[in-house]
């Protein structure tokens, strides 16, 4: 063989193999891949982060005489809340539950009169 014909034969292209370009029947599982991959690493950390701030901000708004559902579907009322500390004191009927902070869903209210109290 001599060069000229080695250049030729690189520069020929010829048909492509199986399983490469858009025609593949494997195309398809790539774009989804693709996709999902995309997915795992910016879609679904962005809204952990997101959810973790909105949560900490709820515990930062829990205060005396706030109305609180629980996780659980305890609804009550916060008799106290210590700085620094992770968990409360709710009243909910007659009985006084000592929980977590992390166990509260949603804040629905205040309570002016649970507020104003001193215990």
């Amino acid at each position: 063989m001599t060069i000229a014909t080695v250049i030729l034969l690189a520069q020929e292209g010829g048909e492509p193999g199986p399983g490469a370009g858009p025609g593949s029947p494997l195309f398809p599982l790539f774009i989804v891949v693709l996709v999902l991959l995309f997915l795992m690493l910016v879609v679904f950390p962005a809204q952990t982060r997101r959810q973790k701030r909105e949560q900490e901000k709820l515990m930062a708004s829990i205060k005396r005489g706030s109305k609180v559902l629980t996780n659980a579907g305890i609804v009550g009322i916060v008799v106290s809340v210590r700085e620094g500390d992770d968990e409360i004191v709710i009243r909910s009927e007659d009985s006084r539950l000592r929980i977590k902070k992390s166990v509260i869903v949603q804040i629905l209210g205040a309570d002016e009169a649970e507020a104003n109290k001193k215990d």
